[in-house]
């Protein structure tokens, strides 16, 4: 066949592949995802192409096909996309990508250790496991000589004329001897299944598909059950408990993101400072580090993330200053919050069920993030001893009726006007509520005071004493209520008073002058002496002191306050 041109690719191009094959990527095996990458643009300009009227003919159902050949050490992916001309392999291949040899290494060799992925530089990936590569293509374009591209990896290469009939591309690598792995059945299925196994389009290996296609999080979720949501999340996850709930992500403007990110139960062992969440680009799997985009307190969600948006050619440590980073991470923030409130306010229920676990995100991102904190804090709820007179609900015109679940005693409201009170209604029922609605529950009684349990076993009886009394409590018993948002409350919100029922006694709690009754006449000592002086004498420290308060019928008759 004729020899269309010999040539080098550029100027000072012998820098180009050492930086390629030792520097540009961490990961070898991510070679196989750029060139499958490409091969989906290709297919997808040829659609383009052909709506445009550009293309006599119809379009042949797009697939990417990958063979080995042991014997020849040889790997190959083909595609039936666009294809290219000489002059497009002159521009596209020789010239890398647009740029000069000297910009690329220039822009690429500094940061190269730095990078997450870059995209635009797919082809050349080949050459880190390839001792050649080799191109066979044919353009779409009527009249089109299909071309074939040889190059050893070294600035030397050779276009030639091919006999190829078929419109499309197929890109041949010749493996290194220390790159073999990638002619096995097993590690080319793998390194599909991690890297591009929800391109839309179908990867065909030894006759089947090996690719899942569907990716759910580009749908849109009125088309998606709940089954589709559980069915994605156990094929990410295998073998783990299904999630509490999820947020379906799906924004075009001002930024592309789509996405489902889903919450787990939490497990006592959690490392919540390590992300589970899995970024995409086009649906092409880029990392399973998300912590420069997803806000600290949501990293032990799980799910997925794909945005073109997000820039993949700068160091990680250039992401968090990323304006649109910064975006793509106040709008995730946004979204889960206004998921849980539609949660909250549409089904009571549902929200109860989950929020022990969901309440430990929501706390914690009210501690890191103001606007966070503003958007939930009206449906941060706590578990309460009020227990409203009524059980059931009724008006004459709604059709709102509250009714006890069978498991786990919980409430839920069902019918067809469910307002603000019959929300709260439900919240109460069940144990729970709002410190907005605790306020104002005991505004009369006690006016931004409010008393709270920290341990329920240890301060049962104090819990009892508050009871009897008509006094509610809350119970702020998690680990991040005793050692981080109870301090948090009370900056919060500095006019009200937090009182731990096991602390400072509330005045109507005490019985007055009961303690100066004297019941002992020989000793003429009072109760409260005597109760003091059993304590003096089984603690033993003179520098502890000890007092005791009278308290009201129906409680213990004394407690000892120890200051």
């Amino acid at each position: 066949m004729a020899v269309l041109e010999k040539g080098n690719i550029t100027i000072h191009t012998e820098n180009i592949f050492p930086i390629i094959k030792k520097s540009l990527y961490t990961d070898h095996e991510i070679f196989l995802r750029e060139l499958i990458s490409n091969s989906v643009d290709a297919i997808s300009k040829l659609k383009m192409a052909s709506f445009a009227g550009e293309m006599k003919g119809e379009v042949p159902e797009p697939e990417i096909v990958i063979a080995v050949d042991k014997d020849q050490k040889t790997l190959s992916i083909s595609d039936n996309g666009i294809g290219m001309t000489a002059d497009e392999i002159k521009k596209y291949i020789n010239q890398v990508a647009f740029s000069s040899a000297e910009e690329f290494i220039h822009k690429y060799q500094k940061t190269a250790n730095d990078l997450i992925g870059h995209f635009g530089l797919g082809f050349y990936s080949a050459f880190m496991v390839a001792k050649q590569v080799e191109i066979d293509t044919l353009s779409y374009q009527e009249g089109a000589q299909a071309v074939h591209w040889c190059c050893d990896g070294s600035p030397e290469f050779e276009l030639t004329e091919s006999s190829r009939t078929e419109i499309g591309t197929t890109i041949t690598l010749t493996l290194m001897d220390e790159e073999q792995e990638y002619l096995e059945d097993s590690r080319i299925k793998q390194l599909v299944k991690t890297y591009s196994d929800f391109i839309s389009v179908p990867i065909k290996f030894e006759g089947e598909s090996i690719n899942k296609q569907r990716s759910v999080w580009k749908e849109s979720p009125q088309n998606l059950t709940k089954e589709d949501y559980l069915e994605f999340y156990r094929y990410l996850y295998p073998f783990q408990e299904d999630p509490l709930l999820w947020v379906h992500l799906n924004t075009d403007y001002p930024f592309l993101v789509n996405g489902i990110l889903y919450f787990p139960k939490l497990r006592p062992d959690v490392d919540v400072s390590k992300g589970s969440i899995k970024l995409f680009c086009n649906q092409v799997f880029v990392s399973d580090h998300c912590e420069e985009i997803i806000p600290e307190f949501l990293m032990p969600l799980r799910g997925v993330i794909d945005s073109p948006d997000i820039p993949l050619n700068v160091s990680r440590s250039a992401l968090t200053n990323h304006r649109t980073v910064r975006g793509i991470t106040n709008h995730i923030s946004k979204k889960i919050a206004d998921r849980l409130k539609s949660i909250y306010e549409e089904t009571p229920e549902e929200y109860i069920r989950c929020w022990e676990d969901v309440g430990t995100f929501v706390k914690y991102g009210s501690l890191k993030e103001d606007k966070f904190k503003k958007q939930v804090e009206d449906i941060l709820i706590y578990r309460t001893t009020y227990q409203p007179a009524d059980t059931v609900a009724k008006t004459e015109d709604t059709t709102t009726k509250v009714q006890v679940e069978t498991e786990g005693d919980v409430w839920q409201e069902v019918g067809d006007n469910k307002g603000d009170e019959a929300t709260q209604l439900t919240y109460e029922k069940s144990g729970y509520t709002t410190l907005k609605a605790y306020l104002e529950r005991n505004k009369e009684r006690h006016e931004n005071r409010v008393f709270y349990c920290t341990d329920q076993a240890n301060q049962a009886t104090y819990v009892e004493l508050y009871k009897n009394q008509g006094l509610e409590v809350l119970f702020m018993d998690s680990f991040i209520d005793t050692n981080y948002f109870i301090p948090f409350l009370e900056r919060e919100y500095s006019d009200v008073q937090f009182s731990r029922v096991d602390s400072e006694l509330d005045k109507t709690l005490l019985q007055e002058n009961e303690d100066k009754e004297i019941v002992d006449p020989a000793t003429n000592k009072t109760r409260s002496e005597q109760i003091k002086e059993l304590f003096e004498k089984a603690l033993n420290k003179p520098k502890v002191n000890i007092r005791t308060e009278s308290l009201k019928s129906n409680t213990p008759e004394s407690v000892p306050q120890i200051d």
